[in-house]
């Protein structure tokens, strides 16, 4: 435990998505920011002058903190690896943002690390918290929507230019391992497979169409064939001005549901309920609400959800138990984005071993 009783947090990677995460756990009942660590030297004293916590340069003397009882990972992705292990060779719990690592040899090395040290392991989807998601997952669970023949993930955002230009290793493959698919759409992948299940072949074509100086794709169309027989579609792009919330839309022979982000635009079934109602009203998409969820904006993320990711990992510490998106579930997402990725260097269809 960290100080005064406490379940004390470090965070490793102190850019954009580290604030994400440090006003997530100050709302946190018996949480606290203990420090951070980054290998740019002076971000850690600015950051840590701003959000509290100790600061380190040292990412061993970082590890080595007795206040520190969680690491949370916040660096670019294809550098999840490196500070994944060494904090797990620490003795610390671990919460590696989106994507758990660029390929799922990676993610793998990860999960057996954590498993060989007895830590535990989670992996940042906050849309799984959304109120509406859980929802959703009831109702197919329930199979209310009958037999489930259309699941389509799209993502149509929209970043500038300058986007990929302000860092000199975003857009490349060395960082990213990818572009509007494991950058930015992999929560709508994540997503679509929670509902959905094991995705068996993809199909998939890929291409940079209107970004200058990258390396990774800025817009990508997939099919899927899904275990369960059902058919599906994933889209994704960085080049859709102005940006509009990401999409997942499940249709069934007794039900069809879409989402908008955290709103529920259609939710219709051949058997109403009572409470049917109540969550289309609860969930509807407000007329007036700005575009948000990083559609155009990176930073208008809604950090309350990384919150509620936050509280079931500690709970899942606290009572050694299992947590919901661990290694396991985090890895799904970068299997199914690396078969994609595979399809479109090819021309051909790719079966996935799930």
């Amino acid at each position: 435990m960290g100080a005064a009783g406490t379940i004390g947090f470090g965070i490793i990677g102190l850019g954009m998505i580290a604030e994400f995460h440090t006003r997530a756990i100050a709302e946190m009942a018996g949480c606290c920011f203990a420090a951070g660590f980054d290998a740019v030297p002076g971000r850690a004293d600015s950051f840590c002058a701003a959000n509290g916590g100790k600061a380190y340069s040292s990412l061993d003397a970082f590890l080595a903190d007795p206040d520190i009882d969680i690491v949370t990972v916040a660096t670019p992705s294809a550098l999840h690896l490196d500070s994944a292990i060494a904090a797990i060779r620490a003795g610390k719990h671990l919460i590696v943002e989106k994507p758990l690592e660029i390929t799922v040899e990676r993610c793998d090395r990860i999960i057996a690390e954590a498993a060989a040290h007895k830590v535990k392991l989670g992996t940042v989807f906050p849309s799984r918290y959304f109120k509406s998601s859980r929802a959703v997952k009831q109702a197919i669970d329930e199979g209310r929507l009958g037999k489930i023949v259309l699941a389509d993930a799209h993502v149509k955002w929209y970043r500038d230019q300058e986007y990929y230009d302000s860092r000199k290793s975003r857009g490349t493959l060395e960082a990213d391992g990818g572009g509007a698919l494991m950058s930015q759409g992999i929560h709508a992948v994540d997503l679509l497979q929670w509902f959905m299940g094991n995705v068996t072949e993809v199909f998939s074509r890929s291409a940079t169409l209107a970004h200058k100086r990258i390396e990774v794709e800025d817009t990508v169309a997939a099919v899927l064939q899904f275990a369960n027989g059902a058919m599906g579609t994933i889209e994704a792009t960085t080049c859709a001005y102005p940006g509009f919330l990401k999409k997942i839309e499940i249709c069934g022979s007794k039900g069809s549901i879409i989402m908008e982000e955290e709103n529920i635009t259609a939710w219709q079934f051949d058997e109403e309920r009572p409470e049917d109602e109540e969550i289309r009203r609860l969930y509807q998409k407000k007329p007036d609400s700005p575009i948000a969820g990083g559609a155009s904006d990176p930073s208008a993320i809604d950090y309350r959800n990384h919150r509620y990711l936050f509280e079931a990992f500690v709970d899942a510490v606290q009572n050694d138990r299992p947590f919901e998106i661990d290694g396991q579930e985090g890895r799904k997402s970068v299997e199914i984005v690396e078969g994609i990725y595979r399809s479109a260097r090819s021309g051909k269809p790719q079966a996935l071993p799930f």
